[in-house]
């Protein structure tokens, strides 16, 4: 395992390229945990403070693809720049605004929503350097597992730097180190050889297609969908696990350390996910992998316990990461080099969306519910998705062999 992620490391400019990028993309874990906090603090109000995170929210997710299209269109260094320009101009505007008492909502809620539309895509745009690094699709894989599992522990890794932060000054300053972090990464990412010499795809990768004639979306719907399906069960999941414990009695500590388990059984699959030499298709990959999430959100709802159910919680994780890596494989796949940007921030944008509508409607059905039914209605969502998923990968063989019969 060791020698196949040191030769995704042993590229040229690989290393430079990708510990920029992750310094950068530390800003995502601290930014938006700094941005709640200090808002709540500003305005007093925690209605205002999650209408104002929801703008944020919605701004980050929704716009993706937009900047990727960006990118993809100019190329990362005349895209990135401006975006980084703007982005840390409105954090500088908004750490003034929240750093006294007093700030009306409505200034709050437009800067953090602005802020939320700049926020340089880094993540999509490092997958497409990855691409361009490693053609191997073999290594790419590895490329894209070590990236997945370094982005997990970054946003595992940002709240918990806040923690400490929010200890020794006030929640603004959380946003200025991550608006520093974002400054400092994205500087050298867009300074690296590599990135310096992608050039842009022009008019011709801007027109919302992927090559070959098609819309971006629909060449990569199976992707998309199981992104969607991942994030649903990891935003019901941050909530089930609050309320599992809390009917059980445990303490606020114990959901930190169970969805820990989940992080860590994530970073685990992720690895070993990258060392494997795939037989196996990556589209039925991508279904049997999403199935097998669904599965153990099935036999989290049987946990009768907090063991129980922190052990089930790693078993559903180790299927988090390859599940998101595989998705990224077949989006960047399915599209040509023009469109490789929007295609990775497509699948990003439905791990989010999920996210989000998972997040809600775990709060509807936990005051309907109890919470094994609850895991047994999210396993059941995502089973049914992989069944799709896999019915999906079954019509592209079909059609992949009918074209070839009639080529012949």
């Amino acid at each position: 395992m060791s020698a196949s992620y040191a030769r995704v490391l042993r590229i040229p400019h690989a290393r430079r390229t990708f510990a920029t990028a992750l310094v950068g993309r530390l800003s995502y874990g601290i930014v938006p945990l700094s941005v709640m906090l200090a808002v709540t603090r500003a305005s007093g109000s925690y209605a205002v403070a999650g209408t104002v995170m929801a703008l944020f929210g919605a701004t980050v997710v929704f716009l993706a693809p937009a900047r990727a299209s960006l990118i993809d269109r100019y190329g990362p260094r005349r895209a990135l720049v401006p975006m980084l320009v703007a982005y840390t101009v409105l954090l500088g505007l908004l750490t003034a605004a929240v750093w006294r008492p007093g700030a009306p909502a409505y200034v709050l809620g437009a800067l953090t929503a602005l802020a939320g539309a700049c926020v340089p895509p880094l993540g999509p745009t490092m997958r497409t350097v990855w691409s361009r690094l490693a053609p191997d699709r073999d290594l790419l894989q590895r490329a894209y597992s070590l990236d997945a599992v370094a982005e997990e522990l970054l946003f595992v890794s940002g709240p918990l730097l806040v923690g400490v932060l929010v200890g020794v000054a006030a929640p603004a300053a959380g946003i200025v180190v991550g608006a520093a972090l974002m400054v400092t990464g994205a500087v050298g990412f867009v300074s690296s050889p590599v990135v310096r010499g992608m050039a842009p795809a022009g008019r011709s990768g801007a027109d919302g297609r992927g090559g070959r004639g098609r819309p971006v979306l629909r060449r990569i719907g199976r992707p998309v969908t199981a992104a969607v399906a991942v994030g649903i069960a990891l935003g019901v999941l941050d909530l089930l696990v609050m309320v599992f414990a809390e009917r059980h009695h445990h303490g606020g500590a114990s959901v930190a350390w169970v969805l820990a388990a989940l992080s860590a059984g994530s970073a685990v699959g992720g690895l070993l996910n990258g060392a494997v030499h795939w037989r196996m298709s990556a589209p039925v990959r991508l279904a049997l992998l999403t199935a097998g999430l669904g599965l153990a959100l099935l036999g989290a709802g049987l946990a009768p316990g907090l063991g129980t159910l922190t052990l089930a919680m790693t078993v559903a994780g180790f299927f988090v990461s390859p599940a998101l890596t595989t998705a990224y494989l077949l989006a960047d796949e399915a599209v040509a080099d023009a469109a490789r940007t929007r295609a990775g921030a497509w699948v990003n944008t439905a791990v989010n969306a999920g996210s989000t509508a998972g997040t809600a409607a775990a709060g509807v059905l936990a005051g309907r519910l109890p919470v094994a039914g609850c895991f047994a209605v999210t396993g059941a969502a995502v089973v049914l998705t992989a069944l799709a998923v896999a019915k999906g990968a079954r019509r592209g063989r079909t059609a992949e062999a009918k074209a070839a019969l009639a080529a012949v």
